[in-house]
């Protein structure tokens, strides 16, 4: 198991869910973490529980802003977290200014953050790169055009990224659960909490927590060793169309 002590860990979306539970296990694992969201309050919310952490309110959608806030830190360790989804109409339905909020944030987002903090660990010829990924960049599912097609994206991100760094000394994983109660599914269907909360019924989804500790597990692998790729599933999930509720 490689230390965390002291490593600079960067967390986007850091405000809630699996970016808020992934910060409080890194700072326990002893990393000093720079969170950042666009929610600063939440963002402070988190901060309280990650001892010697940092906030930076910070948009990812904003490639500027991104490099201005995020080029100068010395990280060693980037968790590539930040996206969302809205709305579950087909595709002929869906709302196009819906549509470019979440490319523009799931994909965009994630190769503004790659190219301000990637520099950082090819000069140490170290570090960890995580990308959030999705069952959802595995297999597609009815309604779920746009925001599968950008967990495909990411996933062809991370795949690039080994052959693009080969030889740089950095690691890249790419983890991608299922079903994982957050508000993901609050923000999706625009507030509406009991539709949210009928996505849940009758499963025991997987934890902000439970991906989180996949992350920590992955990256304090020791240093010749690469956890390229974690798939996570609820155990009543087979897929991203058939889940075995509880009657």
């Amino acid at each position: 198991m490689t230390s965390l002590t002291d490593r600079l860990a960067l967390v986007t979306g850091a405000s809630s869910g699996i970016g808020a539970s992934t910060a409080v296990q890194l700072a326990r694992a002893g990393a000093r973490v720079v969170l950042v969201g666009r929610d600063r309050p939440r963002l402070e919310q988190t901060r309280s529980r990650c001892p010697g952490s940092t906030v930076i309110e910070l948009d990812v959608r904003d490639a500027r802003a991104v490099e201005r806030a995020l080029s100068p830190l010395d990280l060693d360790l980037i968790v590539n977290n930040a996206g969302l989804a809205l709305g579950s109409d087909k595709l002929p339905e869906g709302d196009p200014e819906e549509w470019s909020t979440v490319v523009a944030t799931n994909v965009n987002g994630v190769l503004n953050v790659m190219h301000a903090t990637l520099p950082a660990l090819v000069k140490k010829q170290r570090g960890d790169h995580v990308f959030l990924g999705s069952v959802a960049g595995r297999q597609v599912y009815p309604g779920g055009s746009v925001y599968c097609a950008t967990k495909h994206a990411v996933r062809a991100l991370y795949e690039t990224a080994r052959l693009d760094m080969a030889g740089s000394g950095v690691r890249f994983t790419t983890v991608d659960p299922g079903m994982v109660q957050t508000d993901f599914s609050r923000v999706r269907f625009r507030g509406d909490t009991a539709r949210a909360a009928a996505v849940y019924q009758g499963v025991t989804p997987l934890t902000p927590d439970d991906v989180a500790e996949a992350i920590v597990w992955a990256v304090t692998r020791p240093a010749h060793v690469n956890i390229g790729e974690i798939v996570m599933w609820a155990a009543a999930q087979a897929s991203t169309t058939v889940v075995t509720r509880r009657t």
